[in-house]
């Protein structure tokens, strides 16, 4: 039965891949139907392969299955192997990476329909999906990198996928190199691991972590860190630059350029959520690092809260829903330094469902706007777009954990765990994600009432041609409303409260940090929750955001024009997004480009060129000016040289002498 899990497993990760080479090699022979009916069917099969993985492994309870495909290297006593790891944790991101996936795939078929480059988007999309699998699947922290790699080179395929535009370049570049400033932490815990485990192998590392507690790692001369912490902190340094923490959060924005179904994969299941999935791996390591977790605390609760704000001076709808998802990647960080990391997946779950649903949503709204993205020159969609308008107002109400939609749940168990956690840094955290349960609603409802209320602002021509996209866009957009609505009253119990949960002993949490039990005390139920909301604060912060968006958006929208001067300062630097595009652009990029100029200038020019190349042929010439003047041709002056000669010679054994 192993051998059959494993099988399927690895069949679950190759189907994409397999859909990737025919799309990419063959699509121009096979052509666009038959082409993305190979991979739309491909991935599917993965999908519900998955779900069998999930009935038996999560469901059944069967034992978890760890097993080599097969050798890659090995070096003395280390072994570098393709090895899957088929537990509760990676089963059930497999099931919702391929379920979102899927659902982009159909998506892609409507979105994408008049685009040259047809063909070619679907490899992308595909080989993005199996990179986020093996990424998943992986049995040690090695081929867990390749897949972190893979998804990073893809992403930048993807979002640089329109490559004749100077900003789908520029984006792309920017997630590429960003990216890379985070993978340099994650290379060197790599490394670190292997010094002091001699392992790479999750299972082999894990059960060494107790015994090398003590142990310190020279940074300096006379500068000991603790290894464990180190290691801790240098993973989570990777986690920051794919889950886009402050203040590696400024290529997500960016990614905008890409086309919107690869927006909804990267921001709702795959690459986005690689840091949280990876943090949550690495839960035995992490709680033997107090300060660590209470970095991420501080850093979550950060990114939680001021990305939020940011949110509500965009206008371009996509950012919108981008600076979103780096709030609720906030959220997450803040349950994972809390030590809630069911919390952190319970709300990546119900977060894949409704932020891909928006994002699929303000898809059909681009194409419907013959892709203008600009939501101070739309208005009134709701009555040329009816399914589009109540799927997205179904996930705004998940994302701005209405009861009884599926991020309340969620979002308010991290909130609570924030609150209950003794670690430094918690209470900083728990009033940025107490804030930000008024700020989330303000930012979407705004997009909401921008978009399909208050005044149509569109061309009287456009609005002749205004209807709802073809059935491949409505039917994903209708099939992710549904779990976005009911996913977290479904899964609360069995992913945060059951004796066993669906994630079980995958997770490592210390008794000390254990806060899970405190809030079973006063959890009834998900009904119970549901109706007794009206009792906690978040809720009413929530019903705040809605008003107080309606108020300056619908009711009286003159007024956030008296607000914007009044708050001059504020909005200017929330417009400008705290400086951290013009403080990497003038102290990173251009200071690089001007030491780079300089050691040009110096290294190259003057030193290398000037003194070691240049130099040494003058030197050489200088030589043979001074050697020529001394061979004159006189016999006098040779005489002279030798009676000279002689003279030093006699001098010099007297002197010795």
């Amino acid at each position: 039965m192993d051998q059959f899990l494993l099988y399927c497993a690895l069949a679950t990760t190759l189907l994409p891949l397999a859909g990737a080479l025919i799309a990419g090699l063959l699509g121009s022979r096979l052509g666009r139907v038959t082409t993305h009916r190979i991979v739309v069917s491909l991935v599917g099969l993965a999908f519900f392969i998955s779900c069998y993985l999930f009935k038996v492994i999560v469901l059944d309870g069967h034992a978890v299955v760890d097993d080599t495909i097969y050798t890659w290297a090995t070096a003395g006593l280390l072994r570098l192997d393709v090895a899957f790891l088929i537990d509760r944790l990676s089963v059930t991101m497999a099931v919702i990476v391929l379920f979102i996936s899927f659902m982009v795939h159909i998506y892609t078929i409507g979105y994408m329909a008049d685009d040259p480059g047809y063909t070619r988007f679907f490899s992308y999309v595909s080989l993005f999906t199996f990179s986020m699998l093996i990424l998943v699947f992986a049995d040690n922290f090695l081929l867990m990198f390749f897949g972190w790699e893979g998804v990073g080179l893809v992403s930048y395929l993807l979002i640089g996928f329109w490559f004749d535009r100077d900003s789908a370049n520029m984006g792309s570049l920017k997630a590429f190199i960003v990216n890379r400033i985070g993978d340099v932490g994650f290379i060197l815990a790599i490394a670190a691991v292997l010094m002091h485990f001699g392992s790479l192998t999750y299972h082999s590392v894990f059960h060494q972590v107790p015994l090398v507690m003590h142990e310190t790692i020279s940074i300096l001369p006379h500068w000991q860190v603790a290894v464990v912490p180190l290691i801790a902190l240098l993973l989570f340094i990777g986690a920051m630059g794919k889950s886009a923490q402050v203040p590696l959060h400024v290529w997500l924005p960016e990614s905008m350029e890409g086309p919107t179904p690869i927006s909804a994969l990267i921001h709702a299941a795959t690459m986005v959520t690689a840091g949280i999935y990876m943090v949550a791996r690495m839960s035995p390591i992490f709680e033997y690092a107090p300060n660590v977790l209470s970095l991420i605390l501080m850093i979550g609760g950060t990114t939680a809260f001021f990305m939020g704000l940011l949110a509500i001076t965009q206008n371009d709808i996509k950012r919108v829903i981008a600076y979103s998802t780096i709030s609720q990647l906030g959220y997450m960080a803040v349950a994972l330094g809390a030590s809630a990391y069911d919390a952190a997946i319970f709300h990546l779950i119900t977060h894949a469902f409704f932020k891909a649903l928006l994002f699929l949503c303000a898809g059909s709204v681009i194409i419907a706007m013959h892709h203008e993205q600009d939501m101070r020159k739309m208005g009134g969609l709701m009555h040329y777009l009816p399914i589009t308008y109540f799927t997205f107002m179904f996930g705004s109400l998940a994302l701005c954990a209405i009861p009884p939609f599926s991020g309340f749940y969620s979002k308010d168990i991290i909130i609570e765990a924030a609150k209950l956690s003794q670690l430094p840094g918690a209470t900083y955290a728990y009033y940025c994600v107490l804030a930000g349960a008024f700020i989330t609603p303000v930012y979407t409802f705004r997009a909401l009432f921008m978009t399909f209320h208050t005044n149509e602002r569109m061309p009287a021509d456009l609005r002749k041609h205004l209807h709802e996209p073809s059935w491949t866009i409505l039917i994903p957009l209708i099939l992710l409303a549904v779990p976005s609505i009911v996913a977290g009253e479904m899964l609360i119990n069995a992913m945060i409260f059951a004796r066993q949960t669906f994630l079980g002993d995958t997770i490592f949490v210390l008794p000390a940090h254990n806060i899970l039990p405190e809030l079973l005390k006063h959890y009834h139920g998900p009904k119970l929750m549901a109706l007794e909301a009206g009792k906690n604060l978040p809720f009413w912060l929530a019903i705040a955001g809605i008003v107080t968006a309606w108020f300056f958006t619908t009711a009286y929208p003159q007024s956030s024009v008296w607000l914007k001067k009044r708050f001059s300062l504020i909005y200017t630097i929330l417009i400008n997004k705290y400086g951290f595009d013009e403080f990497n652009q003038k102290v990173i990029v251009n200071g690089t480009r001007k030491a780079g100029q300089f050691f040009y200038t110096v290294t190259d020019i003057k030193m290398i060129d000037g003194i070691f190349v240049n130099g040494s042929g003058h030197l050489i010439r200088w030589v043979a000016q001074i050697s020529k003047r001394l061979q004159t041709g006189y016999l006098y002056h040779y005489a002279l040289a030798m009676i000279l000669g002689i003279l030093f010679v006699l001098a010099w054994f007297v002197w010795g002498l």
